[in-house]
């Protein structure tokens, strides 16, 4: 479709939306199933603690590695063609993960799975900012984030009721058919924007990438991206079911229910920002102001759950609300840079968010394992201790974000 024709509504939500969407759906589904199957993976192939963590934060580990190359492609070569093709290797991720006998196995196959889905919010937000006006992004922005949080509550406890019938394996088998379904729908259906690409050589990428990277405004945003976003997708990925049965003291199926609510939570909030966000803009609570409330609501919420202040349910959930408005970022920092940066800009700030979530996933597993050996400390006290120093890591990133402010939208003086 030419750009020169003002594209329908219809044609923006099927053609462009609806495919972005069902790929970060599917990403974020992969990024938290492990918080279920878990303890099946530890019984089956008698895993520690920081054998999970290992296990569970490669998918991390590769796609922070890839973000900056996503980048690039990105803005090179377009969200479409560089989304379906890396989503083939999520297919295959999922087929050597449902056939894995062994931990380096595993490891290798998630880790193929975090770089075939290292593109799947990223090529959403890139294929926004070409199809869809400024003032709609942060909506946008809250709309595909909500997808990706239908695909944690899939993750939660309807799988906890599937995985009788159909076992850890069998749901990667249906994994691997729904990356291929969704890459096919990406290529074939999804319409290619005239001004999709920008041209340059590698070099002139690359600088383009050092442009971003040498800016302090980026790294104002960038401990809040790894401590906030990364350590609350390490907590809803892996971490936020053993503390519900080691600390609360409940069993699997009601630690399910709990991280249920606490998706149900996050897509309550991003459905919010994606319905509110451009009128709470025109009435000053701008996007950067509400990621501000939000994640210092955030750190309220993680104190209460750590001191055990209250109904466990009604928290969790509360922590996903909240937690919600942290993806605000990608828009307020891209919005910062010209518009031929966009790939660059926020695929560097995501590689910022796992690069927290790898050392958050990992990093809690081995401080419980050293607690609870060399420091004889139980398993409940070993993770009241590990959550908050998470805890006092976000209260530090918390002050250069909330001096952000500063920091002017591109084009504005």
């Amino acid at each position: 479709m030419s750009s020169r024709s003002a594209p329908s509504s219809i044609f923006l939500l099927s053609r462009v939306f609806l495919p972005f969407a069902l790929g970060y759906y599917l990403s974020y589904l992969l990024r938290t199933v492990n918080a279920v199957i878990s303890p099946d993976l530890t019984r089956e192939l008698g895993l520690s603690a920081a054998d999970l963590g290992l296990l569970t934060s490669t998918y991390f580990f590769a796609f922070g590695l890839a973000q900056i190359p996503v980048g690039i492609a990105l803005d090179r070569y377009g969200p479409r063609r560089v989304e379906a093709g890396l989503l083939l290797i999520t297919a295959l991720g999922g087929v050597l993960f449902a056939t894995g006998e062994s931990l380096p196995t595993l490891a290798g196959a998630r880790g193929l799975i975090g770089l075939g889905v290292a593109a799947c919010l990223m090529a959403g937000l890139k294929g926004f900012t070409q199809w869809f006006p400024r003032e709609k992004m942060a909506s946008m922005t809250g709309y595909i984030m909500a997808s990706g949080a239908l695909g944690a509550v899939t993750a939660s406890a309807p799988l906890e009721a599937a995985l009788p019938f159909i076992g850890w394996r069998g749901a990667f088998w249906m994994v691997a058919a729904l990356a291929a379904g969704i890459a096919a729908l990406i290529f074939f259906a999804m319409p290619e924007k005239d001004d999709s690409t920008h041209g340059g050589d590698l070099q002139h990428a690359l600088r383009g990438v050092q442009e971003v990277l040498s800016a302090g405004r980026f790294w104002s945003f960038s401990g809040q991206a790894a401590f906030f976003t990364g350590g609350f997708m390490a907590l809803q990925g892996l971490w936020a079911v053993p503390w519900l049965m080691q600390v609360n003291g409940y069993n699997r199926g009601l630690a399910a229910d709990h991280l249920f609510w606490l998706n149900i939570g996050m897509l309550a909030g991003q459905l919010s920002i994606g319905a509110w966000a451009t009128k709470l803009a025109t009435r000053g609570i701008t996007p950067l102001r509400l990621m501000q409330i939000g994640l210092f609501l955030t750190m309220v919420v993680e104190a209460l759950i750590i001191t055990e202040l209250g109904p466990t349910i009604p928290l969790w959930c509360a922590l996903g609300i909240v937690s919600a408005t942290g993806a605000q970022m990608y828009g307020v920092v891209a919005g910062l840079f010209p518009l031929h940066l966009s790939g660059r800009v926020t695929t560097s700030i995501n590689l910022m968010a796992f690069i927290g979530a790898f050392v958050v996933q990992w990093g809690l597993g081995g401080l419980l394992d050293g607690l609870r050996g060399t420091g004889g400390m139980g398993a409940a006290d070993s993770l009241r201790v590990a959550f908050l120093i998470l805890l006092a890591a976000q209260l530090a990133s918390f002050v250069p974000l909330a001096r952000a402010a500063r920091f002017k939208p591109h084009g504005e003086f």
